[in-house]
This record gives C-alpha cells, sequence and structure tokens, in this order.
C-alpha cells in the first residue's frame, strides 16, 4: 500500500525517486501549455490506484476543458465534471461541506486530524484547470462560489483529510488570489522569470529555480517548493503515456490486483 506522506511521482535530478507527500497538503503544479502539468496529478493517481479500488482513497475530478484530460481515466474518479458550468461549482460546494462536516465528526471523536482507520476515506479534488473555474468563468457569482469552496477546502482540508491538487497556466495573483494556501508548489516549464517567484514564492529563483529555463524537450520537469523546506528541489515526473492510463483505467475497472511495471 502507498504511503500518503511519500508518493513516488518521479526522480530527483540525482536520480533518486521523488516522493512527494499529500497527506494533509495541497499541490499547485503550474507550467506553461506542453509542459507536461498533466504527469503528477496522473503519476498520483497510478501510486494510490490499490488505494483508490479498495474505497480507501476517493477522487474527484473538474477539467474544463471538455474532459479532454481527466475522462482518460474515469474509472479514477467518484465523479468528474467536465466544465466549469454549475456542475462543477456544485461538486466544489459539496467537498467544502464535506470538509466541514469531518472536522466535527473527528471532533466528536476526540481527534483533531484524519488517521487511517478512523473509518473515513481521503480525499482528493484535482482541477485541471483551476484559472477556468475561478477566473475565466463569466457568471460572476458562479465563479465567487467556485472560489469560496476551494479556499475553505485549502485553509480547512488538510487536517479532515481533503486535498485539492490544482493546475495552471497563469499564476498572476489577479487570476489565482489564494496560491498562498497550497504548502507545496510545483513550476514546471514557465514563460518568464517573474513566474518562478509567482509560482515557488519570493526569492527561490535567485535560490536557483530557473523553471523559465526548462527546455521544451524536458516536459514534466519541475522545480518543486515545499513550505518549511527553504531550497527547492529539480525533480522529473514519471511519463505518464496512454497505454499506462489505459492499463490504469482496467485495473480500477475490474477486481484485479495492480502489477507493477
Amino acid at each position: 500500500m502507498c504511503d500518503l506522506a511519500a508518493v513516488p511521482l518521479g526522480y530527483t535530478e540525482l536520480g533518486d525517486t521523488w516522493f512527494e507527500r499529500i497527506l494533509c497538503n495541497h499541490w499547485l503544479v503550474s507550467g506553461s501549455m506542453g509542459a507536461g502539468k498533466s504527469s503528477i496529478p496522473w503519476a498520483l493517481v497510478y501510486a494510490l490506484a490499490p488505494e483508490i479500488r479498495a474505497g480507501l482513497v476517493e477522487v474527484y475530478g473538474i477539467d474544463p476543458k471538455g474532459g479532454m484530460e481527466l475522462t482518460k481515466v474515469p474509472a479514477a474518479f467518484r465523479q468528474l465534471m467536465t466544465t466549469n458550468g454549475i456542475e462543477a461549482v456544485e461538486l466544489i460546494e459539496h467537498l467544502a461541506e464535506e470538509t466541514q462536516r469531518r472536522s466535527v465528526a473527528l471532533a466528536a471523536t476526540g481527534h483533531r486530524k484524519w488517521f487511517p482507520g478512523c473509518g473515513l476515506p481521503y480525499v482528493i479534488l484535482i482541477v485541471d484547470e483551476l484559472a477556468a473555474v475561478v477566473a475565466y468563468q463569466r457568471d460572476k457569482k458562479l465563479k465567487e462560489r467556485a472560489t469560496l469552496g476551494l479556499e475553505l477546502m485549502c485553509s480547512q482540508g488538510r487536517a479532515p483529510a481533503v486535498s485539492v491538487v490544482g493546475e495552471i497556466q497563469d499564476p498572476r495573483k489577479e487570476i489565482l488570489s489564494f496560491r498562498h494556501l497550497f504548502p507545496t508548489r510545483m513550476a514546471l516549464r514557465l514563460d518568464e522569470p517573474v513566474q518562478v517567484d509567482m509560482v515557488l514564492g519570493d526569492g527561490v529563483r535567485a535560490r536557483g529555480a530557473f523553471a523559465h529555463e526548462i527546455p521544451p524537450s524536458m516536459p514534466g520537469t519541475a522545480w518543486v517548493k515545499v513550505d518549511g523546506r527553504r531550497e527547492p528541489q529539480r525533480v522529473r515526473a514519471f511519463h505518464m503515456a496512454d497505454p499506462y492510463l489505459d492499463y490504469l483505467n482496467g485495473y480500477l475497472s475490474r477486481p484485479t490486483q495492480l502489477e507493477v511495471q
């Protein structure tokens, strides 16, 4: 079974396995078009596949581009929305309410934080393009509702085990006002030097995180900054080609044991 505190996602620049914590955490994945952002959430789902099939982890998805990415493995998701409309917003609100319900339920048992065996599955929401939900939504009320729900999950979801994995191309503050609520931030290839500090935090580019210099020939390569860890880390996510995603969907669709490739 996979350790939620150390999920294998790829390799470090030293050739070691790259492990990242999803337990009590949120990830922001930013990169320009073609940078390989989708490799990271797919690597997460692949690593957690046994837990997903066993019902120990529930994954929800929002893919505003009509499902172009996340529908490749529909069996991974308990619910999957393929627009940024009312259905997506209602899913966000449902998970925000679930976050609060879980906090109350755990407090009633004398626990301040989720733990394995508490009877509640770990919940992960993957949003393939955050900007489409919180910035490019034309309906102002829907945009406000989506933003409020995501802010609540990001600010209160860590203890009751509700994590958000958000992908975004444009990391400007006016596009994503709550990017500071993501403790783990991953910068794949970016278009401009200034975007590095927007994603990873002030001063990180000066410490060597040159995400704007990642060549197009190296999709999935990223610099990662984790709150509480001073130095950024250079990594490369596993390449999740379509045959792997097909295999993953088949595994999650039938009661067979996942074989390690």
